[in-house]
């Protein structure tokens, strides 16, 4: 064997042994994955890669206790072009953990334990949430839950009959300040975030709904009526408590785009901010995939979200105060 045919063979064997050796890895990996799978549906969003990256880490956080994303259906938004551009990227960015590419739901379900359902498009979850309940498989489904109060009454009536928990939640949920309050002791909060537009979601659906969501951490629920001014840079929506508390959000479309907010207790006023990021609603889901306990209840979730329809209803009323009963009736027929 000539010097160029030996350097040849060496660096052929070489390139072998490494191949055998991550095939072995990723089997072995494979194996210690039972029960741990996780799939996403929807690769039009950043909390994809987000959530992906954290699962998916070097040496990632133990809480997180090996669940791994291993297969993603990229669609996703079909409409809403802020979302649908980032497909492709996001398809190579999670390909770079390893995370398989599925042509359907229903390929993905058959290589996953649990499901994150992170379609950006509201409108489309109650459909993709009706396989994964079908399949009986643990979902997580992120905000907005659904692009209508009906469609998110008909997902939580689903997950009772198919006997599935599932639960939806904002990240902001979990913003610094939160963890040092007493609720018991809440007397009333005011709210801030981001509240952009996208025209095939209602007003707060889209993106107002994480300060929304804020509120409810602190305030519970409860709520009875609202009422909305709004103008071209701002939403303030007033919500009655049935115990004669207030609380307030403030949706922003313009200056600085930033989450917070003030809770007033009865000690003093607590400040609610910076952001604190994925993580730690990130370790929630992951306890819901193990236990089936969600930390959020569906009566919530679904007061959250006629609190925003009842906020659009004030709107279209011209600032009229809405019950919540309303719009809730309403969306049941």
């Amino acid at each position: 064997m000539n010097h160029l045919s030996r350097r040849k063979f060496i660096t052929s064997s070489v390139a072998g042994g490494i191949a055998l050796s991550l095939f072995d890895n990723l089997s072995a990996h494979a194996s210690d994955l039972s029960g741990k799978r996780v799939g996403i549906i929807g690769l039009d969003t950043s909390h994809s890669i987000a959530f992906t990256k954290a699962l998916n880490a070097a040496t990632p956080n133990p809480e997180f206790d090996g669940y791994r994303v291993v297969a993603a259906y990229p669609h996703g938004s079909k409409d809403i072009v802020s979302s649908t551009k980032r497909i492709p990227e996001y398809i190579e960015e999670v390909k770079k953990f390893g995370v398989e590419i599925t042509g359907s739901i229903k390929e993905l379900l058959s290589k996953v334990d649990v499901v994150l359902l992170e379609t950006n498009d509201g409108r489309l979850h109650l459909e993709q949430a009706m396989e994964v309940f079908k399949a009986g498989k643990r979902m997580f489904i992120d905000k907005p839950v659904a692009a209508s109060l009906s469609d998110a009454i008909a997902i939580y009536k689903a997950s009772e009959k198919y006997k599935i928990p599932v639960f939806s939640a904002s990240s902001l949920r979990y913003i610094k300040g939160l963890e040092s309050i007493d609720k018991s002791k809440v007397l009333g909060a005011d709210t801030f975030s981001p509240a952009s537009l996208e025209k095939t979601h209602p007003d707060l659906f889209w993106y107002g709904v994480h300060g929304v969501e804020t509120l409810y951490t602190v305030m519970g629920t409860g709520c009875q009526s609202v009422t909305r001014v709004s103008t071209p840079n701002t939403d303030i929506v007033v919500g009655i408590w049935a115990d004669g508390r207030t609380g307030t959000f403030r949706g922003t479309r313009s200056g600085k785009h930033d989450y917070g907010g003030t809770v007033f207790v009865q000690d003093g006023n607590k400040i609610l901010g910076p952001y604190g990021g994925y993580e730690p609603l990130l370790k929630d889901i992951v306890k819901y995939f193990k236990t089936g306990k969600v930390p959020v209840t569906p009566a919530e979730t679904i007061e959250i979200f006629a609190f925003m329809e009842a906020a659009d209803e004030s709107k279209r009323q011209g600032g009229k105060s809405v019950l919540l009963e309303t719009v809730i009736n309403k969306a049941r027929k």
